[in-house]
């Protein structure tokens, strides 16, 4: 569900998306704005702004995000265009691939990393005016 608020739920003016604490999403989802999990989500996340997993809040699967907040537990794939923040009570097990990345004490990651833009960049969540700019180049 996606709404506009005049608290902290909304970002710039922009909707944000809320799965709140004691719901269960099985499947993908895709947002243009951004997200906020304090639930459960089983499946594929791609967001073309920012992903934010609360401290209640799991994943199990891929993440593909401009950047990502992790204070909960996600198991699988994340990767982050801009930078991901691994709180002090996150958890990730799994792939990391990321532009940049801040690791508070006591997060704890299990896996493989890759920092800087070259691992960083998927396809599903480059900015249009890329993807325009590399069709109209060939």
């Amino acid at each position: 569900m996606a709404f506009k608020a005049n608290s902290a739920e909304s970002v710039g003016g922009a909707a944000v998306n809320l799965i709140g604490r004691g719901t269960e999403v099985v499947g993908d989802i895709r947002a243009e704005s951004s997200i906020r999990i304090d639930g459960s989500v089983k499946g594929k996340i791609i967001c073309k702004n920012t992903v934010t997993i609360g401290e209640g809040g799991t994943v199990e699967g891929d993440i593909e995000a401009v950047n990502a907040i992790i204070s909960g537990k996600v198991t699988g794939k994340v990767m982050v265009k801009q930078k991901l923040n691994l709180e002090s009570r996150s958890v990730l097990s799994g792939e990391l691939k990321a532009g940049k990345l801040v690791v508070d004490e006591g997060a704890v990651f299990n896996g493989t990393s890759k920092m800087g833009s070259d691992g960083a960049m998927t396809p599903n969540i480059v900015p249009e005016t890329s993807k325009e700019k590399s069709v109209q180049e060939k």
